[in-house]
């Protein structure tokens, strides 16, 4: 599943790398100019290719949820998180997929391995993030929450979407992570390699995502607070029926 905005001179690439592993793909149109709509018309044409178009920007969260409902309509019972500008190095494809096969109600997460093409700022953002993931998790067991490349089993996935109102932009890929631990998610961790083009299109906003996400932790902070009783419990007892 690839969210999609104003990433087309990067998405082909990237779809035909999870078509040749033999993956149907759900690409999700975020109301993305004419001229990257087309590319997405063009591809669609293909063999296991499902295109979602959105008539108004969602923003990257709104796109995810969309594709994530997308491909259970579908019959999907999990669905590969990809992002379309092509940071996401494939080779590690196989082996995030074979850990789906082999525990297929766990969630499974990538964390970034950086080159030297990281932008410096983004990467030092990230610490005050998992600082404050740890805190609302209650917990040191999320690695990353910002990395766009995940397997998720649909059917807890969407339980936490359709139960509460999530971020629909740069703050969901996180929000959905601390719901998904509150409610007892089994999360593994594998590395992914990630660069930079210098040419890329980021449609992170520095202020005001960095706001939406402090907004975000307040949010989970409060959040926590009144469930911390009931998250610990469940943790001590393996209880995992509870509305996050």
């Amino acid at each position: 599943m690839i969210p999609v905005y104003n990433h087309e001179h990067a998405v082909s690439a990237v779809l035909q790398g999870l078509l040749a592993a033999g993956l149907p793909c759900v690409l999700v149109d975020d109301a993305s100019r004419p001229s990257c709509a087309v590319v997405l018309d063009q591809l669609a044409e293909l063999p296991q290719v499902h295109l979602v178009r959105l008539a108004e920007n969602q923003g990257k969260g709104g796109a995810v949820m969309a594709g994530l409902r997308a491909a259970a309509s579908l019959g999907f019972s999990h669905a590969l998180q990809v992002d379309a500008d092509g940071q996401h190095d494939l080779q590690n494809l196989a082996q995030f997929l074979a850990q789906a096969h082999q525990a297929p109600q766990t969630l499974i997460c990538g964390y970034p391995q950086y080159d030297a093409s990281v932008p410096k700022g983004r990467l030092y953002g990230r610490y005050a993030t998992h600082v404050w993931v740890w805190i609302n998790s209650l917990s040191l067991n999320i690695r990353d929450s910002m990395c766009g490349f995940r397997v998720y089993p649909l059917a807890p996935t969407l339980a936490v979407i359709d139960s509460v109102p999530l971020g629909t932009r740069m703050d969901f890929d996180t929000e959905i992570l601390v719901r998904l631990s509150w409610r007892n998610q089994p999360m593994h961790w594998l590395p992914i390699r990630v660069h930079y083009p210098a040419d890329g299109i980021s449609h992170f906003r520095l202020l005001e995502d960095n706001l939406l996400i402090s907004k975000m932790h307040a949010k989970l902070f409060f959040g926590m607070l009144c469930r911390a009783p009931l998250i610990l419990w469940r943790r001590r007892y393996g209880r995992r029926r509870w509305r996050g």
